[in-house]
């Protein structure tokens, strides 16, 4: 997957969030500054980007992927709910790649990455001048917040004492603690007597070098050190202590490549100047490793720091990309995944979010629609250039989306009147409206004052809520059939058939059927359980292969990762492993979605 992120560099007016016509004119003549950073700029780019961040007012964020779904049902549709839109989510961030190279550069025996992709993704990005050469052999490499966790384990290179884990409590000695303790001192006084006393005689190499051994003295850099092996963290905590009354000695901790650690190594320094230096030598490594080690998870770490908004379309699938790559593997629920997301964000906002309290998206799905859509429905003095082409060798312009997801942020802030207190104010604590908007990771949105956890949208008029209970699968049909002809079949073949019914695709072979009247899904899905007794229309129907399933067995094939081509072969397969697991609680309460005729029209031309 590629990642294009570009940051707001333009300078304008503190209030140009709401501009006079003279702001606006000059907000036009504005150019982007549009910057291209790769591994072998990265470096240097790094502090331009942190003063940017830090600048900004929000982070606009838009992820270029290399693939995304298999298949159309494995998208995220108007009527999953947010766990099973979180689990479709997860699938695809498991499966497709950064723009950022993935390669294990440190020599680590870090686990191989696979690189995923689709042909039609990577047609699209060809077309659009994208320069895989300069991916593959350019790209920068990153590594997730877990993953740097095992990188410094396998590394085994000392670590100051910021690493080490501070008592939470005095320490109580037991007899044996207390000889370890005196065993250790007595080692550690002996080695410094004998680097002393080297320091002062002139002798032969040779004689110095037996010294050195029979003491167990090394050299860390340029200065005496000595290793002792540790068996348990309890003794790191012991020595670490005991080390407090030796004011020119500094720990370094030498992890165990299997988790742990393994020895402390003690550096000797000859004043408390050549202390203060050396421990500036430290953070200065320590600094280059993890910029080794992190490469663009740095910018990820800025972002979290900053503690600024970050805007993006579509959050829940930007999102899980991000989390899989920069953070940790995915967790198994949304709302686990919400809450270790917003430990690192405090604040993301989904324009689609904001675009629901404007109006029905079902003619607004892309950013270019629904910035015209906003154009011709109101008229706020904000325009946004965006260039199709900048100067230099690069043909075209990667990451217009960024830039569109900005303008579209923009505006809509402006017509919902989303208005931070100042560029500086502290969105950690800010009681500004847009907190209303951030943090939702539901699929679809109803409004600010109506929402629900499991709320998703799926009356040509209204918006219309029902419980996902209500809803049944049917695939097994004759040939390629419409929506519309499949809702005339069925309303002639049941009584349960002639209430209020919608029939929309999921995919080319599998459709969903909505029941308006409470108990009417549950009373189909008997009748097809028992193979059309009674009803000689459905049983003739289930003779040529129809088949039905309730929205519990489609959310298990999302559980359960039945990820075929087809919807109807992955229902399927949740029947047959369901036969084996104990029925499903009756009783168990079921969330409700929100269903859009206008917004499944789609659907249709599947």
């Amino acid at each position: 997957m590629l990642l294009q992120r570009r940051l707001l560099c333009t300078q304008v007016p503190k209030r140009s969030i709401h501009p006079t016509h003279h702001q606006n004119s000059n907000l036009n003549n504005k150019k982007w500054a549009i910057k291209q950073v790769t591994k072998s700029n990265f470096a240097e780019a790094l502090e331009e980007i942190k003063t940017h961040i830090f600048n900004s007012d929000f982070i606009a964020v838009s992820l270029q992927k290399t693939g995304a779904f298999s298949s159309p049902w494995q998208k995220v549709l108007p009527f999953d709910t947010a766990e099973v839109a979180y689990l479709k989510a997860k699938y695809a961030a498991e499966r497709y790649n950064f723009h950022l190279f993935p390669r294990d550069e440190l020599k680590m025996g870090m686990p191989s990455y696979s690189f995923f992709c689709q042909s039609s993704y990577l047609t699209a990005m060809a077309r659009e001048g994208f320069d895989f050469n300069a991916c593959i052999y350019d790209g920068i490499s990153y590594l997730s917040r877990a993953q740097e966790l095992a990188a410094k384990d396998r590394t085994g290179n000392p670590l100051p004492r910021s690493y080490m884990k501070p008592s939470q409590s005095p320490t109580v000695y037991s007899v044996a603690d207390s000889m370890f303790v005196d065993r250790i001192k007595s080692r550690i006084k002996i080695w410094k007597s004998t680097c002393q006393d080297s320091e002062k005689k002139t002798e032969d190499d040779l004689i110095s070098t037996l010294r050195k051994i029979v003491s167990g003295g090394e050299v860390f850099g340029s200065r005496p050190s000595l290793s002792i092996d540790i068996c348990s963290e309890r003794q790191v905590q012991l020595i670490l202590e005991m080390l407090h009354e030796f004011t020119d000695l500094v720990p370094l901790l030498v992890p165990a490549k299997g988790g742990g650690s393994q020895a402390i190594r003690v550096v000797l320094t000859s004043s408390n100047e050549d202390k203060n230096v050396f421990e500036k030598e430290l953070q200065l490594m320590e600094e280059e490793h993890n910029m080794q080690v992190r490469g663009f998870r740095e910018v990820v770490d800025l972002i979290s720091t900053s503690q600024k908004p970050v805007v993006a379309h579509n959050a829940i699938n930007e999102f899980a990309f991000i989390h899989s790559k920069f953070i940790a593997p995915l967790p198994s629920t949304v709302d686990e995944f919400r809450s270790s997301l917003c430990s690192v964000f405090s604040h993301i906002v989904d324009v689609n979010h904001l675009m629901r309290e404007i109006g029905p998206l079902n003619k607004v799905n892309n950013l270019p629609a629904a910035i015209l859509y906003l154009k011709r429905r109101f008229t706020r003095p904000l325009h946004m250039e965006i260039p199709q082409h900048i100067d230099g060798d690069e043909v075209r312009v990667h990451g217009r989306d960024v830039l569109r997801i900005s303008e579209l942020f923009a505006k809509l802030c402006l017509i919902l009147r989303i208005v931070p207190e100042s560029p500086e104010a502290d969105y950690s604590t800010s009681s500004s409206t847009l907190e209303c908007y951030a943090n939702v990771f539901n699929p679809c949105f109803i409004s600010s004052s109506d929402l629900l956890d499991d709320d998703v949208n799926i009356s040509t008029e209204k918006t219309r809520r029902i419980s996902v209970a209500n809803l049944v699968f049917l695939w097994g049909f004759r040939g390629m059939m419409s929506a519309r002809k499949l809702k005339s079949l069925l309303k002639g073949s049941h009584e349960v058939f002639s209430g209020e019914i919608d029939v929309r695709l999921a995919d080319r072979n599998c459709a969903i059927v909505v029941f308006w009247a409470p108990g009417f899904a549950e009373r189909f899905l008997e009748v097809m359980n028992s193979g059309g007794t009674n009803c000689e229309p459905i049983k003739d129907m289930i003779s040529e292969g129809l088949r039905a399933a309730c929205y519990r067995t489609y959310k298990r094939v999302c559980e359960l990762s039945i990820w075929e081509p087809s919807l109807a072969d992955a229902l399927e397969k949740a029947l047959e492993e369901a036969s084996d697991l104990p029925e499903a609680n009756s009783e168990e309460e079921l969330p409700a979605i929100c269903w859009d005729n206008d917004e499944l029209t789609n659907l249709d031309d599947l």
